[in-house]
């Protein structure tokens, strides 16, 4: 993929147009659902990280300054929106932090829980990680568990395409997953083989972000407008910075520029 240029006023008007920000798919019934479950402590939009108690309309309000869906308690269905400024400027942030992997050659790991659109971001970040000096790791690699599903359970591995974490099925495909399970493993092999070891930076989303996070591993992620629990444990400190943008829904070809920026503002661009 040519990830090209981008500079912001253009990648604003291509996050709008793909709608990776602006009014996104993700409605807005569906996010204050996944608020309340954040709030009553569902595992499941914990993302592994033990939070403080928030109230909804905490949740709410942090959800609107951190990502940009629309303030109003009433408005409880419809379009929801990410403002594509706040995604930016948190993608500015993310440079940051990856830029200074870069240069000082650290240890990064990998991880997403959305491999089918956003395992194309993940690949170009590793790839100039690599050629920067970092070393990209890759533990527990075969790790299997049978993960709670909307049915019942199901058999998920750990499995990388090239240094990127995801989980699979028995299928030999690639799974969505909220989990925080398979990055505790990761981080105990890392323990087990070298005591004290963990990595210097994990890029990741869901409870692949959530899980490094909580064990205060400098930890960058993606996180949806349905997602609130990586913002939260942004403004707990446990995460660096959360990037809101539409996770799911938009074709992967669309986050070249998004890839281009990123990169750009972490000087690993061409």
């Amino acid at each position: 993929m040519d990830f090209g240029r981008a500079d912001r006023e253009s990648l604003r008007e291509q996050l709008l147009r793909a709608r990776i920000a602006g009014e996104v798919a993700t409605p807005r019934e569906g996010n204050l659902e996944h608020y309340r479950r954040m709030v009553a402590k569902y595992p499941d939009y914990q993302f592994g990280l033990a939070l403080k108690d928030w109230t909804f309309e905490e949740t709410l309000d942090m959800m609107a300054r951190l990502c940009g869906v629309n303030p109003d308690p009433g408005h409880v269905r419809g379009i929801d929106t990410i403002d594509p400024d706040l995604t930016i400027d948190a993608l500015e942030a993310m440079g940051a932090r990856i830029g200074e992997a870069a240069r000082e050659r650290e240890a990064v790991l990998l991880a997403t829980g959305h491999p089918a659109k956003l395992m194309v971001v993940y690949r170009a970040l590793e790839d100039r990680l690599r050629a920067a000096g970092c070393a990209v790791l890759t533990p527990a690699a075969g790790w299997s568990y049978d993960a709670d599903v909307h049915f019942g359970s199901a058999y998920r591995e750990i499995a990388y395409t090239s240094g990127v974490a995801a989980l699979f099925g028995d299928d030999g495909l690639p799974r969505h997953t909220h989990d925080p399970r398979p990055m505790q493993a990761m981080l105990r092999e890392l323990a087990a083989t070298d005591p004290g070891y963990r990595p210097d930076l994990v890029i990741a989303d869901h409870g692949w972000a959530g899980a490094a996070g909580e064990a205060g591993i400098d930890t960058v992620g993606f996180a949806d407008c349905n997602d609130p629990a990586l913002f939260a444990g942004q403004v707990e400190g446990k995460i660096v910075v959360a990037v809101p943008l539409d996770d799911g829904i938009v074709p992967a070809e669309h986050y070249a520029p998004l890839i281009a920026y990123l990169l750009a503002r972490a000087g690993l661009g061409d």
